[in-house]
């Protein structure tokens, strides 16, 4: 029997359980396309499959409505895939293990993609009835959303007649997106320094359990990031002695998700294993009760390694300083929107690659030119140490538009069914609407969501009740006429 199958609205939870046992995280996206594709050919939908990885579906205007603004609803297919450290689920290849908890929806070990995975199912809800009162419309399903909007970059718009947007990627009900921080990722590498391993013991550290979370939504939270602490703990270490050398490293999952964990392995001269022990678990201690509020489950723990290679050969010291060089978290808060931070970037994972110390991040402002000031301080730090930049993934923010009938109508209708208005706001993160708009300039958009809980983690949770009332709503303001 299905976990959702006694909730309302049926449609809407159908789909999305039938979602959740797709694997579907960013770059893994064949399965979820061709269960698109499949649902388009039952339904008798038109539809294009374009080269980007996009799926468009287009509806014609219910009885009546012909005359009305055609509507796009917007969403993406991918998830930020990541689970427990240790839990050994391939979430490339394994159904989500759903649960539910009273008003929640969760996934066992692992995150939920409720995010974005709910507005695909009510995009398809929607275009898969019959008594549902509409304009035009036209649904856009983005591919690999989490990894740098490359699915709503390559979008042609040209095939594209709606000029009224409405975006169901935000989880915060009640408060309607208008506008954005554009980005960049940015992978910052170092060359390893030393050729020649000295005799000695291989030490495992590892830390786990830290909360994460999204790198947009939560930078300003202070929760730790693991790679950020492991940096700090390896300094700590380095001063022991100028022959310990880092092996290998990993940590995060996504540039865009705050790291929960991080390995590292090193090798430590013979007869200095103690001293090394001691120093780590002290520098550890300091940092798990700096953090002991925001990340309460922080763990820590050394173990022998029994790995005899080696992915990367790098003095600790000089790993770990540039590690600790590496800015980040809130750069500056606006001066314009209370509470709203305006630049930022996340060192989400960092990793070995083709036998170089990588640290990967995400960057992020609402003014183009603090996020390019960022990405050349970043070069600038690893060109310090010998290394060098790659920039990908770079997106358009979305500017707050005066003038917007969509959102005056949206907020009318929510203000009507509610009786309190809804919040307002730009957001510190990216929206695949910044691309919309800079591909048509007079599209007219407004991002909305259900609620949901530490996206982007195995914490990651879907309020049903909140679904159900959000879902309502965009029915409301699909009917409503004026």
């Amino acid at each position: 029997m299905a976990v959702l199958d006694s909730l309302k609205p049926e449609k809407v939870f159908g789909y999305f359980e039938e979602i959740t046992q797709i694997p579907h995280g960013s770059y893994n996206l064949e399965g979820i396309r061709e269960y698109l594709i499949a649902f388009a050919k039952k339904n008798d939908i038109e539809y294009t499959a374009d080269t980007s990885g996009n799926i468009i579906f287009k509806k014609p205007a219910y009885p009546g409505y012909e005359d009305q603004p055609g509507v796009i609803l917007q969403g993406h297919m991918d998830m930020v895939a990541v689970c427990e450290e240790g839990s050994g689920i391939d979430m490339k290849t394994a159904p989500l293990d759903i649960f539910t908890d009273g008003d929640l929806i969760g996934a066992h070990h692992t995150s939920l993609g409720g995010d974005d995975g709910i507005a695909v199912a009510m995009a398809l809800a929607i275009l898969s009835s019959d008594d549902i009162p509409h304009p035009a419309l036209e649904v856009i399903i983005t591919a690999n959303e989490e990894t740098g909007m490359e699915g709503a970059s390559g979008l042609d718009m040209g095939n594209i007649s709606g000029r009224r947007l409405i975006n169901l990627d935000s989880e915060d009900e009640g408060i309607f997106t208008v506008g954005c921080a554009g980005g960049a990722r940015v992978s910052c590498l170092i060359d390893p320094d030393l050729t020649v391993l000295p005799d000695g013991a291989s030490l495992e550290l590892s830390i786990s359990g830290l909360t994460g979370g999204h790198s947009g939504q939560m930078i300003h939270l202070g929760r730790a990031n693991a790679v950020k602490v492991m940096g700090e703990i390896l300094s700590e270490i380095s001063y022991i002695s100028g022959k310990i050398v880092l092996t290998d490293i990993k940590g995060g999952n996504a540039d865009n998700a705050i790291p929960s964990w991080c390995t590292a392995t090193v090798r430590v001269p013979e007869g200095e294993k103690e001293a090394f022990t001691e120093a780590a678990s002290k520098e550890a201690d300091k940092q798990k009760n700096k953090y002991r509020n925001t990340d309460p489950g922080f763990k820590f723990t050394i173990t022998p390694s029994d790995k005899d290679d080696a992915p990367v050969t790098v003095s600790l010291r000089k790993a770990s300083e540039f590690l600790k060089a590496l800015p980040n978290g809130v750069i500056a808060m606006s001066s314009d929107i209370e509470d709203l931070v305006q630049t930022s970037l996340n060192l989400g994972i960092t990793d070995v690659r083709d036998g170089k110390l990588c640290a990967e991040f995400s960057v992020r402002s609402s003014i183009g030119s603090e996020r390019d000031a960022l990405i050349d301080d970043l070069k600038e730090i690893t060109e310090d140490f010998g290394g060098t930049n790659k920039v990908t993934g770079v997106y358009p923010g979305w500017k707050y538009d005066v003038n917007s009938p969509l959102r005056d109508k949206m907020v009318r209708v929510f203000t009507e069914m509610y009786g309190y208005a809804p919040k307002v706001e730009a957001i510190h993160a990216g929206l695949e609407c910044g691309f919309f708009m800079d591909k048509a300039p007079d599209i007219d958009a407004v991002s909305i969501g259900p609620g949901m809980q530490d996206i982007h983690s195995p914490l990651e949770r879907l309020s049903i009740s909140s679904t159900r009332r959000t879902y309502d709503f965009l029915l409301k303001v699909l009917a409503d006429k004026t």
